[in-house]
């Protein structure tokens, strides 16, 4: 059946297009590939800068295949007179940058090369989008016969290798309709895996992989310590490698030894069986009080495990839809009761019982379908049929369930009552955070005002609000009851825009005292948008009275203030949302500048030991703890592990990449909202965070490894515990990854209009509380701490810590350049005789042929390469103590770096912490004012400021170019290398005279206050 949904194509214009029929002119027309289909606009004669504003529908035939299609754009010269055609140039287009009409705007794309002997030039402007408006009529297509016959041969073989191109897209669904964005792995959807065992290379570039059963028997892991000798730290404090059974097998040095060859879709994580239960609903219970009613509810139990459904109050055939899940690792018994009880203020009433036999119960296995639930009939004590019957399933599955994340857990069974409300921060769920956009408000002027007090010009400034974000204009004077600003404001919205622009005009009466002239209000939803630095009309928009004025006085005015606006939503901006250095994202907000993803990256979480107690229950340490993994727009949350110090999770999750350069961050933490406490609204406590690059990961290798959970606390940095992570990167395009690491890191609108500092770390604060706001209405939320946490939120405090690492960090990037000059240096001072005459004969040799210099430069850095290749990482980078200088700070330094923001300190020990940040600050300031003196006296060298220095240094400057031009280039070298290298027999121990010449030129020290 054919499908509604369409792609439209407005091609709008070309842009400096090649000149092709000799006269310096081109007869431009557009042909578009689609899904088979052929289309092609009309020609416009003699114009290299052609508008056509032509629209085209093409049929999407199969939508779930959209992303996988490729639309191309050819431009084409004709000649009439010999009726045939040349190439100006193509663009294509994948199926991941379509968008729906409401986010789709005109880009202007650079035409692309056919084949590298191709000559093009010039833009092509295309407005492309996805509807599914049953009014419009698709475009008719071409006939295939009627459009290649009597062309350009070239032609006929481009469009045969497009319409193959899409027919085997088609062919490919199979292999890559695996890969779904922002789902929960596995996906019990997945029907084809099977079919694709035989292929086992294939499946590595896919987002599911094959694998193995895990065994059945556990075997201990195999630790193997790693860290580096250059900034060794605490054998407790280095990460670890291990060597786990997993749903694929064994891994052993990042590749897997099978076992059996039974495939598994969850092959990161240990296999974990449950025992689900699916309470459905019953009908026709029994009354069970005296007034005829019944207030049902089910419990499920099994050993000391037991699970209670919500109650209904007088329902004799309610409806609950609730699962269960029991680790079938802690089952201690072999029958599984399911009762039915009637809910009663003193002692709740037994209704019925149905009861399994754990060796009975079916093994399901995804991508089978769900068991499909049955009436079973009531049971009295006795074991007798009673009146009623409950619709259940049971079945043993393993995490890979569809059913585990919503799922009731057993491990999340605590000693306390659990309202539903609170039941609900303990599953595991994925969230995708809202796309942000940039919203560029240009204050041009205003005009008309009326004034509130007519003996005065009002002093007038515009003010701009969206949400919680308000920003002002510089107070002008209306002398001519007009203003004008020109200014730029900027803020962040986030989809769907759920707050307006109010923009208001107001006269500051008084100091403190502000009234409003007018306002208008913008819906966000009606603001353009725009992917490039194009310019946006601007429009003048009537300021409404803020309140209500009378009648009369409203009919007498036939004018009103007006505001003149130029504002856009900018989608040419990455949304800086995180610390710049741990971004996992760095695409556009304009899904249209989306490039295809390189890979593909795979997480699974498998278990924490030796967690530090978080909290105190029955007079014991203990933490309800859960993870959070944070990657692009998706955010993953496992379940909680309920009173437990050695959790296991055992949860995977995927998530496409888009480049190398970014960033996963895992994070753990304990749960403050069960019991008594989470009415409170207790905070999440933070217990520890591991981030990953994914540039530092290789393609295809399982990462196995126990991470410390290092944390800094005001008596200094502890370790937490430890989390146990798998992880895997799969390349599926190694082309375009390449490509990525020569393409700018933010995209180009960054580089073009540049935002400030001040502007970049105002915007970062706003973003990240508008994604905790949003994710924060999730169900369950995920906490305003846990999401500023995640972000880095505090990294641009200042701390002396902080200073004190990058600035040996600084020290450590320089010390190979002073190794080199402490090498220089004995060579000078002919430490080694042998070595110094070494050196001089190899100087000799590249200043007699300079042309070796550079080859042997990068010569002696390949060798070098080559030579460390065998001594690369092969594990993650994680957070070293020693590099971060927490192992020899001052307790003081980290009372201060964990002071509030405005202080909460007293009087005294902020003014000893002024007192030594003052002491710091002159030194900084002494060396930056020793480098301007350094700098200004080489602008003196010719300013004539010092006229003998400078007399002395323009003779000098005119002999040596008398010398330079007669003497050949190789002997000054040599003997400029000579001298620098001579014997210790021929130096001094007072400076060279060039620097005493140096060290006497004036500087502006003397202008100083």
């Amino acid at each position: 059946m054919m499908s509604n949904l369409k792609l439209g194509v407005d091609v709008v214009s070309a842009h400096n297009l090649l000149p092709k029929d000799g006269l310096g002119s081109s007869s431009a027309f557009v042909e578009l590939y689609f899904d088979g289909q052929k289309f092609r606009s009309t020609i416009k004669e003699k114009d290299l800068n052609p508008v056509w504003n032509e629209s085209f529908y093409l049929n999407i035939s199969d939508p779930s295949n959209l992303h996988y299609l490729t639309l191309e754009a050819h431009v084409y010269n004709i000649v009439k007179a010999t009726n045939s055609r040349s190439f100006l140039g193509k663009i294509s287009l994948t199926g991941t940058s379509f968008v729906p009409y409401a986010d789709a705007v005109v880009l202007h794309y650079p035409l692309e090369k056919r084949s590298i002997f191709s000559h093009v030039r010039g833009e092509l402007g295309l407005k492309v989008y996805i509807t599914d408006d049953q009014s419009i009529k698709s475009s008719i297509p071409m006939s295939a016969v009627e459009s290649l016959q009597n062309k350009d041969p070239n032609l006929t073989r481009a469009h045969a290798q497009t319409v193959p191109s899409a027919a085997l897209n088609a062919h490919s669904k199979n292999k890559a309709a695996t890969r779904h964005t922002f789902h929960h792995l596995p996906n019990p959807n997945h029907n084809q895996s099977h079919h694709q065992s035989s292929a086992p290379e294939v499946t590595l570039h896919s987002t599911k992989y094959m694998a193995e059963e895990m065994k059945t028997e556990p075997q201990p892991s195999q630790l193997v310590r790693m860290y580096s000798a250059s900034s060794s730290q605490p054998v407790e404090y280095a990460l670890k490698e291990t060597s786990p059974f997993l749903g694929g097998g064994r891994v052993v040095g990042g590749r897997v030894i099978h076992g059996d060859k039974t495939a598994s879709t969850y092959d990161l994580v240990e296999k974990m069986h449950f025992l689900y239960v699916r309470v459905v609903k019953a009908r026709d219970l029994p009354d069970m009080d005296v007034t005829g009613s019944l207030d049902p509810f089910v419990e499920v139990r099994i050993g000391n495990y037991r699970g209670i459904t919500k109650h209904f109050e007088k329902q004799q055939n309610p409806v609950w839809n609730q699962v269960f899940a029991f680790s079938k690792d802690r089952m201690q018994a072999s029958v599984l009761e399911v009762v039915v009880k009637d809910k009663d203020l003193i002692k709740d009433d037994f209704v019925g019982i149905v009861k399994f036999d754990i060796n009975e119960v079916p093994l399901r296995v995804p991508p089978d379908s769900p068991l499909a639930p049955e009436w079973r009939w009531l049971e009295d004590k006795k074991g007798e049929k009673i009146k009623g019957e409950l619709m259940l399933a049971v079945w043993i599955g393993t995490q890979a369930d569809e059913a585990f994340s919503d799922a009731w857990h057993s491990d999340a069974a605590i000693p306390i009552d659990i309202t539903p409300a609170a039941s609900a921060v303990l599953r595991s769920k994925v969230y995708h955070a809202p796309r942000l956009w940039y919203v560029r408000v240009n204050i041009i002027e205003a005009q008309d005002l009326v004034p509130t007090e007519k003996n005065r010009f009002p002093d007038v400034y515009a003010k701009a609000q969206i949400g919680n974000q308000v920003l002002k204009t510089k107070t002008v004077q209306a002398r001519t009851l007009s203003s004008l600003w020109n200014e730029d404001l900027l803020f962040i919205a986030a989809e769907p825009f759920e707050d307006h622009l109010v923009l208001s005009v107001e006269d500051r009466v008084g100091p403190g005292k502000d009234e409003i002239i007018g306002r208008v209000i913008i819906p966000l939803s009606s603001v353009e948008k725009r992917a490039d630095d194009r310019m946006i009309h601007s429009r003048w928009f009537n300021l409404e009275k803020p309140a209500a004025v009378d009648v009369d006085q409203l009919k007498k005015e036939k004018f009103s203030s007006r505001i003149h606006l130029r504002v856009c939503l900018d989608g040419g901006y990455h949304v800086l949302d995180e610390s710049t250095h741990y971004s996992s994202d760095l695409r556009p907000t304009a899904k249209q500048l989306w490039k295809p993803p390189i890979g593909v990256l795979e997480l699974g979480i498998l278990n924490a030991v030796g967690l530090h107690p978080m909290k105190t229950r029955d007079g014991r340490g203990t933490s309800d703890t859960y993870c959070v993994a944070k990657y692009g727009h998706k955010w993953v949350r496992t379940r909680t592990i309920v009173d437990n110090l050695c959790p296991k999770y055992n949860e995977q999750y995927t998530w496409e990449v888009f480049d190398p350069a970014t960033v996963l961050t895992i994070g753990v933490f304990d749960n403050s909202q069960l019991g008594e406490k989470g009415s409170n609204g207790n905070k999440d406590l933070k217990i520890g965070k591991v981030r990953v690059r994914i540039s530092t990961l290789e393609a295809g290798r399982i990462y196995t490894h126990s991470y410390p959970l290092l944390v800094l606390h005001p008596s200094g940095v502890k370790k937490m515990g430890e989390l146990h992570l798998a992880i895997r990167f799969s390349c599926t395009s190694f082309v375009n990854m390449l490509y990525q690491y020569t393409r700018p890191l933010l995209p180009k609108m960054h580089y073009i209009r540049p935002f400030s500092i001040m502007q970049l770390d105002m915007l970062r604060h706003q973003s990240v509380n508008i994604v905790a706001a949003r994710l924060g209405r999730a169900e369950p939320p995920l906490r305003k701490e846990v999401v500023e946490y995640m972000s880095d939120v505090d990294s641009h405090l200042w701390s002396m810590r902080r200073s004190k690492a990058n600035f040996f960090r600084l020290m450590s990037v320089f010390s190979g350049l002073f190794a080199v000059g402490n090498w220089l240096g004995d060579i000078c001072m002919w430490r080694n005789p042998i070595t110094t005459v070494l050196v001089h004969l190899l100087f000799l040799m590249l200043v007699c042929f300079p042309e070796l210099i550079l080859p042997t430069a990068f010569l002696y850095m390949f060798l070098i390469g080559v030579w460390n290749f065998r001594y690369r990482p092969r594990y993650p980078p994680h957070m070293n103590t020693k590099i971060s200088y927490a192992e020899a700070v001052h307790p003081d330094e980290l009372d201060e770096e964990f002071d509030t923001f405005p202080t909460s300190r007293n009087p005294e020990l902020v003014r000893m912490r002024y007192d030594r940040l003052r002491s710091v600050a002159g030194k900084i300031q002494t060396v930056v004012g020793d480098v301007a003196t350094q700098g200004e006296r080489i602008l003196n060298l010719l300013s004539w400021r010092d006229p003998r220095a400078t007399a002395i240094y323009v003779t000098f400057c005119l002999v040596a170019a008398l010398v330079l031009y007669v003497t050949p280039f190789q002997a000054l070298a040599a003997l400029a290398g000579f001298y620098l290298m001579r014997h210790p027999r021929f130096r001094h121990r007072s400076p060279s005279v060039p620097i005493n010449f140096f060290r006497r030129l004036p500087a502006r020290t003397d202008s100083m206050l």
